[in-house]
């Protein structure tokens, strides 16, 4: 399904930044702020699950003083995938033509956006990757960098993806691409649902490319990362590489032959 005409890069226009939240009242007016001076064209969109430290509230008050900025109030917490989902079928719905995907916390450097949106000149989506030349993570204990590579590492092993970072949440898609999934199978919750997607576009034939990101850890608020996340990627991305195997469907509907 890939063209063989290559789109130009996006200068802003068109493009919607999504930012699920849930408990980021500290860190919302920042990163909507840093996103506005970086890309000035770009429209954001506010994925609240209903948080309860006034998230929401503070997501309309932004959105009241901005016509670049939108909010989507979901009813409770049900996980970074269903968050995105709804983003996704939002965006599309508005006639978005470039879907990014971003943390609120701050660990994604808006100011590094633009070059992720040139890199779509030649690309379907591209992954902000942490663990190519150039990308780094500060602040992060050891064992973190550790759960991070080694679970990149698995990815590759078990799907036979070239990617390095399979697993990063900062990252751009040509709206062509979602429109092409089915966005109603997908049942990844945490930071598998990146897998997810990145095997879905291989599976599809896009074409995926990763640059370079500097990843800080947040400074304010609380990380959602937990047992039941990583065991989730582990059982998922276990179960894909079993589908890759032997030649059954994978999350796309369909699987590339083994190598």
């Amino acid at each position: 399904m890939t063209s063989d005409a290559r789109d130009t890069a996006p200068t802003g226009n068109g493009v919607l930044v999504i930012i699920p939240t849930y408990q980021e009242c500290e860190n919302l007016a920042r990163i909507v702020s840093r996103v506005r001076v970086a890309v000035p064209d770009a429209h954001i969109l506010v994925a609240d699950d209903n948080s309860p430290d006034g998230t929401g509230r503070l997501a309309e008050e932004l959105a009241d003083d901005d016509n670049h900025v939108h909010v989507l109030h979901r009813p409770e917490k049900q996980g970074l995938g269903a968050a995105y989902v709804a983003g996704f079928g939002w965006a599309l719905d508005a006639g978005y033509e470039v879907i990014v995907e971003m943390d609120a916390d701050g660990s994604h450097q808006p100011e590094q956006l633009p070059t992720l949106l040139a890199a779509l000149a030649t690309a379907d989506v591209v992954l902000g990757s942490r663990w190519v030349a150039g990308g780094k993570v500060l602040n992060w204990p050891k064992s973190r960098e550790i759960l991070s590579r080694g679970g990149n590492a698995y990815v590759r092993f078990a799907l036979g993806l070239s990617l390095r970072d399979g697993t990063g949440g900062y990252r751009a898609y040509r709206a062509k691409v979602l429109r092409s999934f089915d966005l109603t199978t997908v049942r990844s919750h945490g930071y598998c649902f990146q897998v997810d997607l990145a095997l879905r576009s291989w599976q599809h034939g896009y074409r995926i490319v990763e640059v370079p990101i500097t990843f800080v850890e947040r400074e304010l608020g609380v990380s959602k990362m937990s047992r039941s996340i990583v065991l989730e990627a582990f059982w998922r991305v276990t179960l894909w590489g079993f589908q890759r195997r032997t030649g059954q469907r994978g999350p796309a509907g369909r699987v590339r032959p083994p190598k």
